[in-house]
């Protein structure tokens, strides 16, 4: 079937044109607002994932300094480099260092985790960690 372009409605297809500015507008405005809402959301669950590498590497120092407390050694003496606890740590991507004092294990995170501290206290027996630091107020490690 042939039609001419006398046989089309022109004023039907012209009210169907497309959007309005104001839906568009209001179509922008809904994607503003979520990026709003998702990039700080963003930004704070991969500071979370990266802190989670900083834990991790402090396991090996608790590991080490239940065994000594468990040994007889004194809390005063444990420290870094001895009674089989690890050397002090520096400088890697997402950990700035990692200190052991008096038992006392303290971690800092690099900058890209706003160089936050993870703190473990040991009990007298080891079987105990405190956790303390920076990192609870960030909501990076729980206690």
């Amino acid at each position: 079937m042939y039609y001419s372009y006398s046989s089309l409605n022109l004023s039907r297809l012209s009210r169907i044109s497309g959007f309005s500015l104001i839906e568009l507008m209001i179509v922008v405005s809904l994607i503003g607002i979520l990026a709003a809402i998702a990039v700080p959301t963003y930004q704070q669950y991969t500071k979370r994932a990266r802190f989670s590498e900083v834990i991790a590497m402090t396991e090996g120092y608790k590991t080490a300094v239940t065994l000594a407390i468990q040994e007889g050694i004194p809390l005063e003496e444990l420290g870094a480099g001895t009674h089989g606890i690890p050397e002090e740590i520096k400088g890697l991507k997402h950990v700035e260092n990692i200190k052991v004092e008096q038992g006392v294990i303290t971690a800092t995170a690099s900058k890209l985790i706003d160089n936050v501290s993870y703190i473990l206290k040991p009990n007298s027996d080891g079987s105990v960690w405190n956790i303390s630091g920076t990192c609870l107020k960030k909501g990076y490690c729980h206690g």
